[in-house]
């Protein structure tokens, strides 16, 4: 894995934001002129209530080129395709989930895997927050260290905090250095498609039964997200899968 320290400017520009679900446009203009401030520039949004709209355009401020440019889409998993790491923002803990980082260090953790590929930070509905689904999708996630007795931060201010530390970790020339000998990361798409390949061998092996709840699937997400696969390691299990699989169905000598 080839984690060498990139520029700052070519480090955020492999960082996408992404807003699952936003409910108010004025959040949707006022994060990108957070972003645009900290010199990102990636606005992705998943199904938005409204946009586009005159009041995000408003609260963009001079920011508008990243509304035009922002790339919508149904689902965070369209949200994520691509990425090699992508890390949610939440203030609760939820079951199954991977250790939090703190805010900066989860900044760090993006700037320095920005080196393999594109990453995405993920921040959830202004109500709701993530679901826990789409938390499952994210293979980390961070906290921003807020007063306990007022915890409620505004979206569009959250934006602003965590796009500071981006930059910050950015400019920062102390990056870890390379790892020898260490492979590509696997993708989101991949290692979703290495879960997709283990669920179906469960079932077909009847090792997982369809009727019951799936409670396999999650930790499965949870390790992996532990384990960090790189692109060779998930081809090794698909194809130990694939050989499974062909074994079990070919015909049996009697």
């Amino acid at each position: 894995m080839n984690t060498t320290p990139l520029p700052a400017p070519t480090a955020l520009d492999r960082i996408r934001v992404v807003l699952s679900h936003p409910s108010h446009p004025g959040n949707i203009g006022a994060a990108a002129r957070a972003m645009k401030t900290m010199g990102l520039s990636r606005l992705v949004l998943v199904n938005p209530k409204t946009f586009p709209d005159a009041q995000a355009d408003a609260m963009a401020a001079g920011a508008t080129d990243l509304l035009v440019q922002a790339e919508v889409v149904p689902s965070l998993t369209e949200a994520l395709s691509g990425t090699v790491l992508a890390m949610a923002m939440t203030a609760r803990r939820r079951e199954l989930a991977v250790p939090a980082l703190w805010a900066r260090d989860g900044a760090a953790e993006l700037v320095v895997l920005a080196a393999t590929g594109e990453v995405a930070l993920v921040f959830g509905n202004e109500t709701s927050g993530l679901s826990n689904e789409e938390l499952a999708l994210c293979r980390r996630w961070a906290m921003i260290p807020v007063n306990s007795e007022f915890s409620s931060l505004n979206l569009a201010a959250a934006v602003q905090v965590m796009c500071y530390e981006l930059r910050l970790a950015a400019l920062d020339p102390g990056s870890p250095p390379a790892i020898a000998g260490a492979g590509e990361l696997a993708t989101h798409d991949e290692v979703e498609g290495l879960i997709a390949h283990i669920e179906r061998a469960a079932l077909s092996s009847e090792f997982l039964d369809p009727a019951s709840p799936k409670r396999l699937i999650p930790r499965l997400r949870r390790m992996f997200a532990r384990a960090a696969p790189e692109k060779k390691e998930v081809d090794i299990l698909r194809g130990l899968f694939a050989a499974l699989e062909k074994a079990a169905s070919a015909p049996k000598c009697k």
